[in-house]
């Protein structure tokens, strides 16, 4: 739940490269142009397509996607609903039937035992969800599964969560919004599910075509396609992809992952799902590979439904597709063991003891139990997938493999603290024995990898930036990687990470654009508009979002009648967005910081008290409101809400730092720099909270103490404006005009394009 935020003349001309800048941008990102220009077609049921596919619906009969969801029934439901009970923190569950229908007696709203009808299932294998119907056409996933492998219940939100996350006024009690299947779970089980969520209302009128995953919900609506079908063989069109909307064949392999993406990717949806286009970020944007969901390698680390993970690997930069490994009607593995891997790998040199290391079925051996609770023995160390897809167990008890397909690196793991296959499974030895036995074996020789030059970017580390300018100028490294590093450049405000980010803003890949532009960094205002403006008219929703809530606090005056045009569509398009998801709090704080930009404040104000209401532990929306009411002059209840920070999130900096803040305003010095003091002692501070400590040690003439918080802040982020401008004033009114030059200089080398830089060294020079 955690995230670090970032914030934030020659009109003609600009006119103009909008029109030429994205034209040939538009033709180069238009992958698939002239094969969604089909007749309208609808949504007709899968059903409609037996009668030609018989082969097809054979093999998707039974699979995960056609178990995906299903009326609760005698057939579908595979828990013990005769009698049985369940007893979990002393409190006995009981599952029956009543006149055919399925029934809970468990803990509800508030904690208070009480009977429950559930009305669907969810899920199939290794366990199955059960919904729960709610007012306001709400649907909640009970908490308690069914493990279908081991025929038995279990609490699965506590094997994922903690027991105080759990309790009935947090977000993730099953009751409440983390549980609900409208928001959290419908989009990915049904088939042309629509959430309709009113803002208004706060209710849902969720609706779908086929309850489970049907033909249409990967090949889109299937009307034209059966007109296209009952034509006379040589009465039907050759070119407009047999009437369906989405083209499955002949397209690249990067095409063809995307169709699979908006299910099987962490993603921020932004609409539903319209199969109109198979650009991934016109319809969601993807979780880049950060923490907390991902390790700092990019291995997964909480759910990331194989889009993330995928996308890094060399099978992905290689083609490799998902179809290569799945059947994709049947979900199941193409071949079984490593016979899967060995389509392409060659078996004699893979698929032997010399590469892998570990014996095989019926080889003698000693078996042990990992703390998971696997007995592991001859013959489960062999297979390919262990080693380069270790796995995980998400949701209790679903195994779940990294699809990122990457070479065992236990001295990673010593020098990042990352896991590594070879402890996953000995996980009673430490990593300096099994990168022992990896050099033994295979060398001493290593790759370098991203993920150390990630480290060391997010840990801010002074010279990080020319480790990310590698990653993000070579294609050799998967896109989702380059953004990533893109992310992590913009705490480097030097020229060439500048002009890295500026180029990127004009990638092919829209997912470099998308986060070159949330990452631009310009404190010259008419170069930030000459530079994101061209992205409004760019031919992918999120660039043009992105771009226009970056530019939504300048003046309607600041733009060219083009400009404005292109500018209002994408705004009202981002704030569209953010109702789609506006049952979330993330979506209800970016409507809060939207009418917050567009000096709405009631309305922001609104948004803000309904992100905490939907969770009470959601502390950036708690940060923004309370900056919001210190804006407005509201001083009592913002003091309020940082001291609710201070008491409930005292892991984070923001409510000592900001508390700090009001309380220098009001010349209360000795508290406030208490408060900076602890705020500085939190994981990744801000350096302005050493640049406002240093300040208030000013204040009260602790000169000494003034300079040595200004250098800690500048140990953090060397580049930083305020910090090097606060030293350069500090030397030179102590007449140390070496100590004020050597500021100055790097001043100059950090923002050499800066007026009011060039300004201080030309007055610097006067007064000689």
């Amino acid at each position: 739940m955690t995230m670090n935020q970032r914030y934030w003349k020659n009109t003609g001309l600009i006119a103009t490269l909008v029109i030429v800048l994205t034209i040939p941008l538009s033709l180069l990102l238009n992958r698939n142009s002239g094969s969604h220009q089909q007749p309208a077609s609808v949504f007709t049921g899968g059903k409609a397509c037996i009668e030609c596919h018989q082969k097809e619906c054979r093999l998707w009969k039974g699979s995960d996607h056609d178990s995906a969801m299903a009326v609760a029934s005698d057939t579908s439901v595979k828990g013990n609903f005769n009698n049985a009970e369940f007893t979990f923190n002393g409190k006995i569950s009981k599952f029956y039937k009543r006149s055919g229908k399925f029934y809970v007696y468990t803990e509800g709203p508030g904690g208070i035992m009480k009977e429950f009808q559930i009305t669907y299932t969810f899920g199939i294998r290794p366990l199955q969800q059960y919904l729960i119907p709610f007012e306001n056409g709400k649907y909640q996933c009970l908490p308690i599964a069914w493990n279908t492998i081991e025929k038995r219940w279990f609490q699965m939100a506590a094997m994922v969560y903690k027991p105080e996350d759990l309790k009935p006024d947090t977000w993730l009690y099953w009751t409440n919004q983390a549980q609900n299947w409208n928001s959290m779970c419908a989009e990915c089980h049904s088939t042309n599910l629509q959430k309709n969520f009113d803002l208004n209302t706060k209710s849902y009128h969720t609706t779908w075509n086929d309850i489970n995953v049907n033909c249409e919900a990967c090949h889109g609506p299937g009307s034209a396609h059966i007109e296209w079908a009952r034509l006379p063989e040589l009465a039907r069109p050759q070119d407009n992809n047999t009437g369906l909307i989405v083209k499955t064949s002949k397209v690249t392999s990067r095409q063809y992952v995307e169709s699979c993406a908006p299910c099987h990717a962490r993603r921020s949806s932004m609409s539903a799902y319209d199969h109109s286009h198979m650009e991934f970020l016109n319809f969601a944007i993807p979780q880049l590979p950060t923490r907390p969901a991902y390790n700092i390698d990019g291995q997964f680390k909480d759910e990331d439904y194989e889009y993330g993970s995928f996308t890094q690997s060399k099978m992905y930069m290689k083609d490799v597709r998902c179809g290569d490994c799945h059947d994709p009607h049947s979900l199941k593995r193409k071949f079984e063991g490593n016979a899967l891997c060995t389509q392409c790998h060659r078996a004699d040199e893979y698929n032997t003891f010399n590469h892998h290391r570990h014996k095989s079925k019926g080889e003698t051996g000693t078996s042990f139990v990992d703390k998971s609770g696997r007995k592991l023995g001859p013959g489960d160390g062999n297979l390919c997938r262990d080693c380069h897809m270790p796995g995980r167990y998400y949701m209790g008890v679903d195994r779940r493999y990294d699809h990122s397909m990457r070479i065992p690196r236990p001295d990673l793991s010593i020098q990042l603290g990352t896991p590594n296959a070879c402890n996953n499974c000995h996980d009673d030895k430490t990593n300096q024995w099994a990168a022992g036995f990896i050099n033994k074996w295979y060398g001493e020789r290593r790759k370098p990898h991203y993920g150390t030059v990630l480290a060391e970017a997010a840990e801010g580390k002074t010279n990080a930036d020319s480790g990310l300018l590698k990653i993000i100028n070579s294609n050799l490294y998967p896109e989702i990687i380059r953004a990533t590093a893109i992310g992590y450049l913009s705490g480097y405000p030097s020229a060439n990470a500048q002009e890295a980010v500026r180029k990127a803003l004009s990638d092919p890949d829209p997912l470099l654009r998308h986060t070159a532009a949330e990452n631009y960094m310009m404190s010259d205002s008419a170069g930030l508009m000459r530079v994101l403006a061209p992205l409004l008219n760019d031919p992918i929703r999120a660039v043009r979002m992105e771009a226009a809530y970056r530019l939504s606090t300048y003046r309607n005056d600041a733009f060219n009648e083009i400009q404005y045009s292109l500018f209002r569509k994408a705004l009202d398009e981002y704030r569209n967005a953010q109702e789609y998801v506006a049952d979330f709090p993330t979506g209800r704080y970016n409507l809060g910081n939207y009418y917050a930009k567009m000096n709405d404040y009631t309305k922001a104000e609104a948004n803000y008290l309904e992100a905490i209401t939907i969770d009470n532990l959601f502390y950036p929306g708690k940060v923004n409101l309370a900056i919001l009411y210190y804006k407005e002059g509201k001083t009592g209840p913002a003091e309020k809400l940082f001291l609710d920070l201070i008491k409930n999130h005292p892991e984070t900096q923001e409510g000592f730092y900001y508390l700090a803040l009001l309380y220098g305003e009001q010349k209360r010095y000795s508290e406030a720099i208490s408060l900076l003091e602890t705020a500085s002692t939190k994981v990744n501070c801000n350096p302005r909270v050493y640049y406002n400590l240093g300040l208030l040690y000013q204040m009260i003439n602790q000169n000494e103490k003034c300079e040595t918080a200004f250098m800690k802040g500048l140990r953090i982020d060397p580049c930083n404006f305020d910090l090097l401008y606060a030293l350069f004033v500090s030397q030179t009114k102590q007449n140390n005009r070496i100590g004020a030059a050597a500021y100055l200089e790097k001043l100059k080398t950090c923002y050499p394009y800066e007026k009011q830089v060039q300004d201080l060294v030309n007055d610097f020079a006067k007064r000689r």
